[in-house]
């Protein structure tokens, strides 16, 4: 199986910002974090701290641009909603990259491939990324199948390769 194959970037957590970078305020006893993205405060929960360093990483460091990143992107898999926690689009609104986030105390299993695969089988990007704050594995499309890989592309990068 391809997730026997993941790679594990080891240095993945070395570019993530600590939290305090992002814009927090408590309100009803709960924690809010600004997502400049959605342009609202949402709960800080342990999967949204996940997800607002994945966005970071996404704007800052591999140059995807704001207005070519969704965040909570709803889709129909197999005539369900649900939703991509963040999916990266070309200038023609064609998916690049699903980015399928976790909190940080949930393991990376088969399961959450396979939950992400769905989304996969729903957009066919370019790229499939999971990330739990500890693990990211990430996949390329080459004629229909998930290819791991052992490099987070930039933009560029996702816009030039070809699906195969």
């Amino acid at each position: 199986m391809l997730f026997q194959d993941f790679l594990i970037f080891a240095c993945f957590n070395t570019i993530m910002p600590k939290l305090t970078w992002f814009k927090t305020k408590s309100e009803e006893g709960k924690t809010l974090v600004f997502d400049p993205l959605r342009k609202r405060y949402v709960t800080l929960t342990p999967e949204e701290e996940v997800r607002q360093k994945v966005l970071f990483l996404l704007v800052e460091h591999l140059a995807v641009p704001a207005g070519r990143l969704a965040v909570e992107y709803s889709i129909k898999v197999n005539g369900l909603n649900k939703r991509c926690d963040a999916v990266v689009f070309n200038g023609n609104m064609s998916p690049l990259m699903i980015v399928e986030c976790k909190a940080a105390s949930v393991t990376l299993t088969l399961k959450v491939l396979d939950q992400a695969v769905r989304y996969y089988s729903a957009l066919h990007p370019r790229f499939l990324m999971l990330y739990n704050g500890n693990q990211c594995y990430c996949y390329r499309s080459v004629e229909g199948k998930l290819i791991p890989v052992d490099f987070l592309p930039k933009y560029e990068e996702m816009e030039a390769f070809n699906q195969g």
